[in-house]
This record gives structure tokens, C-alpha cells and sequence, in this order.
């Protein structure tokens, strides 16, 4: 008994240790995705629109992609030096290339080497991420109890949603101190999360110079019966293979799908297909966070009684008949059609025309005009209408105003001035006057943007269908490391655990927000300009359908107990 005591009393060291450098890795890789949007604008020319967003979203998905191969290069490493070792090394080269990714000029100052450096080290995250999981699931399993491994393993679960709760935080809160334009502006607050990541990386390091090996692998490896060649032995002997591809696609697959679909593609879709700004879509996604975290621990439990398998399968069959209904959910609250109140016209406001001249084309510029259309239950939603125009002449003025003139709609041998402010950076003023410059040609279709901000009922109606979303993710998520540990032997454990869990979580789940974006563009036609919004929906169903078949059919819903073998 006291034993029993002793060993639960070190666990929570291990856990800590092991958890702070996971949570920090996943805060380090998230917070490319959750500036994804602010990336686009900063590392790719102001005018490539949705293009530059896709881009983006693929440089985010390229880290995930070289997941597997960190798996192979950190997860030998781990077999044959040790799980200490191998996961300090992960855990320096993920947060020396966030911080890098802070450093690099955006595409005004150095063009196309811009987007080109912020790959690599986007590769580098990736890399590194690839060889941390399978490290930290596997110290804290190797260490557990064998009848509450899937409680104690469940804690290294939460690390990944916490990393993305505490990059939420960082954004939010640094957003909010400087205010929407300086945060965007080419060294604004969107660095310095990135930057943030150095002293984090730092304190972990500390604590992680403090553990011990894993008892297991250096019992393993004081008997001379370590792997030499764990690559081999993973993957050339018939039975071990055939366990990887088991647990690949019948439970992995599955499970990266619904871990992206939950989180990251919910955030994704809240802001850029419903429109919700920027605080209220990552607000809705932290709360969501908050509350559904501890269900990682309880499932993971709940799997240490009745075992790993159904725990599973049901999230993914939950979340496969669920995803269309929650998403629809989500678009019909938000649609201005649907609104059943009335605008308060006393708060409703309309902006002057405010034109924005292009950096490099002096002859190009954009005027904008804001409104502010006020609900009597608090929410509000702002279009903002852009007009390009191309004018006679480059600008050269340098006033506070700028008078365009162009022909009148009704008769264009009458012409019209339009007055408007000029728009420059942040913390800039201008002398008063005005410019007067003469207009060629402006754009045939007025530009609409909408963004959203909610009222408190819808608010906290999506924080309830955010949080359904994301018990799913707990279900198939809180019991996966104890499932992978028990499924392969101790002297290739690393490797061959770390490979499917970053085939299925890096391939299939990273690239849910890229291949969800890009479906919903290929809908796109005359007709419905803006495509089929839940069309991206069907990727991470098939792939949870096809799991969830496979998984039903060869999984065990057994329980070893001795992992020693």
C-alpha cells in the first residue's frame, strides 16, 4: 500500500514535467493557426485574398505533414538513447524555431523569402513536434500503475488543448491591449506570442533537467535488450507492423479528424464563414476549452474500467452523425437573415468614406465606408463596403483629406467629388487640407465585408455547441495513450507508437483546415458565390466513418496490464 502511495505521490512530478514541455510545444505549434489570418496579410502581397489564407493554411498543414518523419528521427533516438534525452532535444529545436518565426520580416520588407523562411521553420516545428508526444506518452505510461495508466496518461492529453487554450489567452490578451490595427501591423503584438515562447521553452528545459529515465527503458537497456535498429524492428517484423496500421487507421485517423474538426476547423469556420470577429471566436473557443478539459481525464479513467476501444468509436460515431446539425447550428445563428430583432436606430451608425492608397501602385487606392448596424439585444454587425479605385494620376498628396473626382452614375458627362479621410498607420498625423486627384476607373461590384459581434445569448449558445464539439474530442482523445502504449513492446515503443499517432494526427487531422477551406472554394460558382460552407465537412466525416469501421472490426478492447514485455 505504501508503495501504491509513493508511486502515485511521484507521478505528479512526472506529469507536471513531462506535461509543461508537451503544453508548451502544442502552444508553440498553434500559434501559427490561430493568426493564421494575420500571417496571410503579413508574409504574402496585400492582394491575394482568399489565396493568401489558403497558403497559409497549407505552411500550417506542411508542419503536420512532417510529423511522421520527426516521429522516425526523434522515436529511433528515444529507443536507443533514452526518453529524456531524446524529448529535451524535441523541446529546444520547437521553440527555437517559434521564436524564429517572430524574427522574420514580413513580404513588404524582404518579398517572397518571407513566406519561403517561415516554412522551413514551420518544418522545424513540425519535425520537433513529431518526436515529443511519443517521448512524454510514453514516460508517463512506462512510469503509471498499470490499473490507472489511462487516468495518468489522459493528463499528457490535455496538454495539446491547453497549449491552444494558453495560446487563446496570450492573443487575446495582447490584442486587447494594443487594439486591432497595431496587433496586425508588420512588428504588432501578433510576434509576440512567438517571442513569448523562448522564456517558456527556458523554464521547461529547467524542469525537464531534473527527471530520471523511464524505469522501464533503462531496465530494457541495462540488460542489453534495447533496440539497435528500432526502425527495423518496428516496421520489418510482420506482427509489429501489422499493429501500427491497426492502430492507424482504426483509431488514430479517426481521431486526428475529430480532434481539428473540434477545435481548430470550429474556430476557423466561426470566423471566416459566420463572420463572428476576432475576440468573440476565440472567446467562444477558450470558455469552450476551459470546460471541456477535464473530460479528457475522465474518459481516460473511465477507460482504465471498461477499456479503451468503445470509449472511442463513440466519439467518432457521435461526432460523425453530429458535425452537419452543429455546423448548420452555428451559420443559422449567425446569419442576418434570421435575426428576429429589431435594429436600434439611435445606435445604428454610418463612418465617413476613409481611402486607402496602395503602397506600391500610387495610381490604385481603396475607400472604405463602415456600418454599424446595432440589434436591441446587443449585437452588432458591422459591413464594411470597399469601392478600388484607379486614379488619372499617381498621388502624391500628403494631406489628412482626399477629394476624388468621378463621373455621376445617372450622367457620366457630370462629374461628382467625394470626400474622404486618408488613411495612414497607426500613431502617423497628417496636416490638415486636401488633395484633389481625378478618378479613371473604379471597381464594377462594391466589396462587402461583414463581421459579427454576438449577443450574450447567441455567445453562449455556440460556447455550449463548441463544448459538445469538444467532449467528442475528449472521448477519442483522453484514452489514445494508453491504448498506443499497451499495443507495441517496450524496446521500440517510441517509434513505433509515435509513428501513427502523427500519421493520423499530422496528416489526416492537420490537414482538416487546409482540405475543409479548399472544398468550399472548389464549390464556389456564379451562382452561389459563396459556395456550400458545410461542404468541408464531408473530409473529416468519411475519415471518421472509415475509422470508426475498422477500428469496430480489429480493435481489442483489452487491457494489458504488463507493458514490460
Amino acid at each position: 500500500m505504501s508503495n501504491q502511495n509513493n508511486t502515485e505521490k511521484g507521478m505528479g512530478f512526472i506529469i507536471g514535467a513531462s506535461s509543461v514541455g508537451t503544453l508548451i510545444e502544442w502552444y508553440d505549434f498553434y500559434i501559427f493557426g490561430m493568426l493564421a489570418t494575420i500571417i496571410s496579410k503579413q508574409f504574402f502581397p496585400e492582394d491575394s485574398g482568399t489565396s493568401a489564407l489558403l497558403s497559409t493554411l497549407a505552411i500550417f498543414a506542411a508542419g503536420f505533414i512532417v510529423r511522421p518523419f520527426g516521429a522516425l528521427v526523434f522515436g529511433r533516438l528515444g529507443d536507443m538513447i533514452g526518453r529524456k534525452h531524446t524529448f529535451l532535444l524535441t523541446l529546444v529545436l520547437m521553440g527555437g524555431s517559434t521564436f524564429a518565426i517572430g524574427l522574420v520580416p514580413g513580404f513588404k520588407s524582404i518579398g517572397w523569402a518571407a513566406p519561403i523562411l517561415v516554412l522551413v521553420l514551420r518544418l522545424v516545428q513540425g519535425l520537433a513536434l513529431g518526436g515529443e508526444y511519443g517521448g512524454a506518452a510514453t514516460y508517463v505510461a512506462e512510469h503509471a500503475p498499470a490499473k490507472r495508466r489511462g487516468y495518468w496518461t489522459s493528463w499528457i492529453q490535455t496538454t495539446a488543448t491547453l497549449g491552444l487554450f494558453l495560446a487563446l489567452g496570450i492573443i487575446i490578451l495582447i490584442r486587447q491591449g494594443q487594439g486591432i490595427e497595431k496587433f496586425s501591423s508588420e512588428w504588432g503584438g501578433w510576434r509576440y506570442p512567438f517571442w513569448i515562447s523562448l522564456l517558456l521553452v527556458i523554464v521547461s528545459i529547467i524542469i525537464r533537467m531534473r527527471m530520471s529515465e523511464s524505469p522501464m527503458f533503462a531496465k530494457v537497456k541495462a540488460e542489453g535488450k534495447h533496440s539497435v535498429n528500432p526502425l527495423k524492428e518496428s516496421f520489418g517484423h510482420r506482427a509489429n507492423f501489422k499493429m501500427v496500421l491497426v492502430a492507424l487507421f482504426g483509431a488514430v485517423m479517426g481521431q486526428g479528424v475529430v480532434w481539428y474538426t473540434g477545435q481548430f476547423y470550429a474556430q476557423t469556420f466561426i470566423e471566416n464563414i459566420c463572420k463572428v470577429n476576432f475576440v468573440d471566436s476565440r472567446n467562444i473557443l477558450l470558455i469552450a476549452i476551459l470546460f471541456a478539459t477535464p473530460f479528457f481525464v475522465i474518459f481516460g479513467s473511465l477507460s482504465d474500467r471498461i477499456g479503451r476501444k468503445w470509449i472511442m468509436l463513440v466519439g467518432m460515431l457521435l461526432a460523425i452523425f453530429s458535425y452537419r446539425p452543429i455546423y448548420q447550428t452555428f451559420l443559422d445563428y449567425t446569419n442576418v437573415a434570421s435575426k428576429r430583432v429589431l435594429i436600434d436606430v439611435s445606435k445604428t451608425t454610418k463612418s465617413g468614406p476613409v481611402t486607402a492608397v496602395d503602397a506600391k501602385d500610387k495610381k490604385k487606392a481603396i475607400v472604405s465606408i463602415k456600418y454599424d448596424s446595432v440589434y436591441t439585444d446587443g449585437a452588432v454587425y458591422t459591413f464594411t463596403k470597399t469601392d478600388t479605385l484607379h486614379f488619372s494620376s499617381d498621388y502624391s498628396g500628403n494631406t489628412a483629406s482626399i477629394a476624388y473626382i468621378i463621373p455621376k452614375k445617372d450622367d457620366p458627362t457630370q462629374m461628382d467629388t467625394v470626400l474622404t479621410k486618408a488613411k495612414v498607420a497607426a500613431g502617423v498625423s497628417l496636416p490638415d487640407g486636401i488633395t484633389y486627384i481625378g478618378v479613371e476607373k473604379k471597381s464594377a461590384k462594391a466589396g462587402v465585408a461583414i463581421e459579427k459581434s454576438l449577443d450574450s445569448n447567441t455567445f453562449w449558445k455556440m460556447v455550449f455547441l463548441v463544448f459538445i464539439l469538444i467532449v467528442f474530442v475528449t472521448m477519442v482523445y483522453g484514452p489514445m495513450a494508453a491504448f498506443l502504449v499497451e499495443l507495441f513492446p517496450t524496446k521500440i515503443r517510441y517509434t513505433s507508437m509515435s509513428l501513427p499517432y502523427h500519421i493520423g494526427n499530422g496528416v489526416f487531422g492537420g490537414l482538416v483546415p487546409f482540405l475543409g477551406t479548399l472544398i468550399v472554394e472548389f464549390t464556389k460558382t456564379k451562382d452561389l458565390p459563396g459556395g456550400d460552407p458545410l461542404a468541408g465537412l464531408w473530409y473529416p466525416i468519411g475519415i471518421a466513418a472509415l475509422c470508426l469501421i475498422i477500428g469496430a472490426i480489429y480493435l481489442s478492447n483489452h487491457i494489458d496490464e504488463d507493458v514490460m514485455d
